[in-house]
């Protein structure tokens, strides 16, 4: 209990220091207690960040945010996905949030490496290079490797030294806050707090251990090895452990560099519409789709194929979703906003006593500005940030299952409008979406047949047999973004809400004690 105190307390001091109940006050009024808590916690002999007068508060939160390390870089990540939690304009600004530390010694790296894969292994690695690029989780090396006589050069991903124990201590200590707010501000209860923190666990965890990054990219490759102008990097088994993971090395063009992709006679334009394509398919097609498809992890290789790389958070989408989500989509298209709330009805996803014509006009007022504007006058944000209203109006739970497609879906159109910023994403995805309903032969039609056959099965993944179930149970939480009630994690977060009501009893008269007695130190 001392120890969780301690995080929590640590955890409370960096965030008062950073001003963080400036900013969020104008999203939610904050309790008296909270306000007193912070003001007391914000006292510190340390000077406070000298970060230049001319920022907003947001830009000074964001920016210690990243000062603070890996577990509030990916808080911040996660919540940019919630402005109905963090507001709008708090939301873009965490979109900005740059994954990057500073690297890890390669002295370090070399003592993972032959730890995790043995003496054997590692002196079979030629060349390993110093970090070429380092995340707050895990950095890369380039290096080669002799694959039965041929020498291949390849990307090795090795994990930071302890930052399992690190993150998972202060993720605790935060989930703890957010069941504090969620018990204190009775309005909160709605928005789950205290299961996205604990979603936001679970999904790092996965990005933790590389063998399940390894073995999606696996399935991702086998989904899409058919695609042309698509390309999926090779992964190296015996190369690949939980702190380790080696793949093909990339030679190609960031699709950030526009300049660079116009003068080796890249078409962008097609290229733009490439993209948007690749995602649907994956995500309607296969129920399987890479959920971080920002410009840093998109390259184009020599022979001018799209080649994703970093594999840690994907999305899957079951049967029955995917029909309900090329429905939905297509129905947008169409302008056909009742089928729309139809659908919304059918899914479950809103009450069944509502109002079918009050849903479906208001979900025209999302549509309807899309059609006769330019593609670049339309925020994909704003759009989002209204999905979250008609959410709240329609007293619609927050569907947690949704939050990756949703987040992917405007990061994809962020990055197609970079490379032309008239590609419209509606015009694009009619065709690919128009192929497969046909091909599902009207699958509104038979909603009844598919809820039957809803539980699809994980393709396999290769043999790795002791991870074998844990993989799939990570990776099935990512495609839907719930927490099944039948999985052994729901369990875990009940445990886990249980420790904190016996935390909250025990914690707040050592609490006030400790905050008392840093009054008088300090």
């Amino acid at each position: 209990m001392i120890n969780k105190l301690f995080i929590l307390i640590k955890l409370a001091i960096k965030l008062a220091r950073s001003d963080a109940l400036k900013v969020a006050s104008k999203i939610h009024k904050p309790p008296l207690v909270i306000k007193i808590l912070v003001g007391i916690l914000s006292i510190s002999l340390f000077k406070k960040d000298n970060q230049s007068p001319n920022l907003s508060d947001e830009e000074r939160l964001c920016n210690s945010m990243q000062e603070m390390g890996t577990t509030f870089i990916k808080l911040g990540q996660f919540l940019s996905t919630r402005p109905d939690i963090i507001g709008e304009k708090l939301s873009k600004q965490f979109e900005k949030l740059q994954d990057k530390l500073p690297p890890f010694s390669s002295y370090e790296a070399n003592n993972i490496i032959k730890k995790d894969l043995g003496e054997e292994i590692y002196k079979s690695i030629i060349n390993l290079s110093e970090p070429i690029a380092a995340a707050s989780i895990a950095q890369v090396h380039k290096a080669q490797i002799n694959e039965n006589g041929t020498i291949k050069d390849v990307a090795i991903k090795i994990l930071r030294p302890n930052i399992k124990k690190i993150f998972n201590e202060e993720i605790d200590a935060l989930m703890f806050l957010a069941y504090f707010v969620e018990n204190l501000i009775k309005k909160t209860k709605r928005l789950k707090l205290v299961e996205v923190v604990f979603l936001l666990k679970e999904i790092t965890n996965h990005e933790m251990d590389l063998r399940l990054e390894a073995a999606a990219a696996n399935e991702y490759s086998e989904n899409t090895k058919n695609d042309l102008g698509f390309n999926v990097p090779n992964i190296y088994w015996n190369y690949t452990s939980e702190s380790v993971l080696t793949l093909d090395w990339v030679d190609g063009i960031s699709i950030r560099e526009n300049d660079l992709l116009e003068k080796n006679n890249i078409n962008t334009k097609k290229l733009a519409e490439d993209i948007i394509q690749h995602f649907l398919r994956h995500a309607i097609r296969d129920g399987f789709f890479h959920a971080d498809m920002h410009q840093g992890n998109l390259l184009i290789n020599n022979e001018g194929q799209v080649v994703p790389i970093d594999f840690g958070i994907m999305g899957r989408l079951d049967k029955l979703n995917k029909r309900y989500l090329a429905e939905i989509l297509f129905g947008f298209i169409q302008r056909d906003y009742k089928k729309v709330a139809e659908v919304h009805l059918i899914a479950g996803l809103v009450p069944k006593n509502i109002q079918i014509d009050e849903f479906a006009q208001a979900l025209r007022s999302i549509g309807e500005p899309i059609f006769g504007h330019s593609v670049k006058d339309i925020s994909g944000g704003k759009l989002l940030k209204q999905l979250f209203d008609i959410t709240e109006k329609f007293n619609m739970q927050t569907q947690p299952q949704l939050l990756l497609l949703q987040k992917t879906m405007v990061v994809v159109e962020g990055v197609a409008r970079k490379l032309n910023q008239d590609t419209n994403i509606w015009k694009i995805s009619k065709p690919v979406l128009e192929n497969w309903l046909k091909e599902t032969k009207d699958p509104i039609n038979k909603i009844t047949d598919t809820i039957k056959d809803s539980a699809e099965v994980l393709k396999k993944l290769p043999e790795l047999p002791k991870i074998m179930e844990q993989a799939n149970q990570a990776l099935s939480y990512l495609a839907s973004g719930n927490i099944p009630q039948n999985s052994n994690s729901y369990s875990s977060l009940k445990i886990k809400e249980l420790e904190m009501k016996s935390f909250r009893n025990q914690s707040i008269i050592g609490l006030l004690l400790l905050v008392f007695l840093s009054i008088i130190v300090f």
